[in-house]
């Protein structure tokens, strides 16, 4: 299958599971729920936390996982999904994107407080120029971007994934003007992670073929995440010009999101090894200038713009992943816990279901 051929099946799944009415390509796995007992939280106490989180009224939860201290203690599915479903990250993919621009800043290829490389800023006099790789990770790069329209047809990420920007989506995201003075204001964009993986692909590669593209970027992820860490189901989704969809089209099992919380959890250690520098982790989760509620491609659980997890529930110092229609992955380090939701839920489900994985954080020592 060609790049133009995977980008219109991805799309096309994409965009029925934007509608949360994707069902294709489901494994018909039986239902699967294990509770282990724990020193620290009982199976009793377990279970009616989690059984919230599955309710109707927070939409439709295709996997739950929880892992204390490394081991996994809860593991639930809906019906139809088990351990081998892989299940689409949306916005988790940002995280994924900060991590591989990690590893090329401890390179030495990209430097975080520089000017990003990128060519169609290059003109002398063009005040994009000036955005660096930080303001583009804090969301603060101040280029035009509007995340959620009305309609939404007319929304930036829309057009980008679906319509007129969907050829070269990085392109797209390029040519947007300066609306703010960067690192002036925060505008959370999911362009600006395809900027990103634009970025970092042509620090692996000088061609413009999308296949060579396609490649170099892959054998970067294999050789640098996904074989170290250990996420042998994460596939990255990529354009016609070869671009990896790093702001929110990205696959892996419920498992390996929760291996990818414990890597982060580990502060870039894994399997041993000391993978990713535990100073790109500090930036990540740190508050950033202009919103203290996020940090580098994450979100923090503080007060800030638009906090999508529970500040003032749960330790201040936990971390979160987040995609659209209710896609997370809780990392609680003083806890020693990662959580993981994976499933479909409605703005006003996502209400309900906040409380619910904070009820969760909270049953943990130190919540």
């Amino acid at each position: 299958m060609n790049s133009k051929s995977r980008l219109r099946t991805s799309l096309a799944i994409a965009a029925a599971l934007f509608l949360g009415s994707a069902s294709s390509g489901i494994s018909q796995a039986p239902l699967r729920y294990t509770v282990a007992p724990d020193a620290a939280v009982g199976g009793d106490a377990l279970r009616a936390a989690i059984d919230p989180v599955f309710a109707s009224d927070v939409g439709e939860t295709r996997a739950l996982l929880i892992l204390h201290n490394g081991r996994i203690v809860a593991e639930r599915y809906a019906p139809g999904y088990g351990p081998d479903s892989k299940l689409l990250s949306w916005s988790m993919a940002k995280t994924v994107t900060a991590v591989l621009t990690g590893l090329m800043v401890s390179d030495g290829r990209l430097a975080l407080d520089a000017p990003a490389p990128v060519p169609a800023w290059s003109e002398p006099g063009d005040p994009r120029g000036a955005i660096t790789l930080r303001q583009l990770l804090t969301m603060s790069s101040g280029l035009d971007h509007v995340e959620d329209g009305d309609p939404i047809a007319s929304a930036d990420t829309i057009r980008m994934l679906f319509t007129d920007g969907a050829q070269d989506m990085a392109a797209y995201g390029e040519a947007k003007p300066i609306a703010d003075r960067p690192g002036s204001a925060f505008n959370y964009s999911s362009v600006t992670s395809v900027i990103l993986s634009d970025v970092l692909t042509r620090m692996l590669t000088d061609s413009p073929d999308p296949e060579t593209r396609r490649a170099a970027m892959m054998r970067f992820i294999d050789g640098r995440l996904k074989e170290p860490v250990g996420l042998s189901s994460l596939t990255p989704e990529f354009d016609a010009r070869g671009t990896m969809i790093g702001g929110s089209i990205m696959h892996m099992t419920a498992r390996d999101y929760a291996r990818f919380g414990e890597f982060l959890r580990e502060r870039g250690r894994a399997n041993g090894r000391q993978i990713l520098s535990e100073r790109w982790i500090d930036f990540m989760t740190t508050p950033s200038a202009r919103n203290g509620g996020y940090g580098g491609h994450i979100w923090l659980n503080r007060e800030g713009a638009d906090n999508v997890l529970f500040p003032g529930q749960g330790p201040a110092s936990l971390f979160g992943c987040v995609g659209h229609n209710g896609q997370y992955i809780l990392v609680s380090p003083r806890q020693g816990l990662t959580v993981v939701r994976l499933g479909v839920s409605t703005s006003e489900e996502r209400m309900a279901l906040r409380p619910a994985l904070a009820r969760i954080v909270q049953l943990f020592p130190g919540g």
